[in-house]
């Protein structure tokens, strides 16, 4: 079997929930598998339009919009939303870098998390229970790859943080051709909506600023990129796309 399609199983089984049919894995893969992330990102949305367009017809109410602001990261297996969660503790603490990165390595959840978490949760909340997406709900696999598009290529780029997983990754480099192939995947995944669903397609393009600023923040104050500034960079540049979406 090729290593690429090694590396779509691999990207299958970390990080989205829905049982893998070919459970394998290739440690040569590892960048192959990130550079699936988007595509996993596509699925993970057209569940989600899925789940939105049976809201829209059977359960219009406060309860429907709870859950779909809860599905994105249920699909993910909370991995995300996890790394979302760690880099709110770490950087909202405002302590000195050590402690920062001590703190965003710690298991356990604390203030800054909880109440980021409940943020986030209230906004994808209030969207969708104060907006109809009857018309574009298609879009919805764009906000999700979309983001995740940006996260590949920050990922690929950017030096990684000390320490974690993507220092041992890319201890060998990251090939060029990688690199090309994942900003486009970013391009396409920014064009592609806008000619498929005009203004609304735009939501893309808002998820993925929302994505990069918060990853360039977080990265900027943690000193590189690691596995939970990615997952903080995707979960922000969802909502930011979301809202876009229903205000467009």
């Amino acid at each position: 079997m090729s290593l690429t399609v090694t590396a779509f199983f691999m990207a299958w089984g970390m990080f989205w929930i829905v049982p893998c049919p070919l459970k394998r894995w290739d440690e040569r893969g590892r960048i192959g598998m990130l550079l699936f992330l988007p595509v996993i990102g596509l699925f993970i949305g057209l569940v989600w339009a899925f789940f939105l367009w049976l809201r829209e017809r059977f359960l219009p109410g406060l309860f429907g919009a709870a859950v779909l602001a809860v599905v994105p990261y249920v699909l993910s297996g909370f991995i995300h939303l996890d790394g979302y969660m760690d880099c709110a503790d770490a950087v909202l603490s405002r302590r000195d870098r050590e402690t920062r990165l001590r703190i965003l390595k710690d298991s356990h959840v604390g203030t800054f998390a909880a109440v980021a978490l409940t943020a986030l949760l209230l906004l994808e909340f209030s969207v969708f229970a104060g907006y109809s997406f009857r018309e574009k709900l298609w879009c919805l696999p764009f906000v999700c790859a979309a983001p995740r598009a940006v996260s590949t290529v920050t990922v690929l780029l950017r030096r990684p943080l000390e320490g974690s997983s993507y220092e041992r990754m890319f201890s060998g480099g990251v090939p060029a051709k990688a690199r090309y192939t994942a900003g486009g995947v970013l391009l396409i995944l920014v064009l592609l909506p806008i000619l498929l669903f005009g203004r609304a397609g735009l939501c893309a393009i808002i998820g993925c600023l929302g994505s990069g600023l918060a990853i360039a923040y977080i990265r900027h104050d943690l000193g590189g990129m690691s596995g939970d500034v990615s997952g903080a960079g995707i979960t922000v540049g969802e909502l930011c796309g979301l809202a876009a979406l229903a205000l467009l």
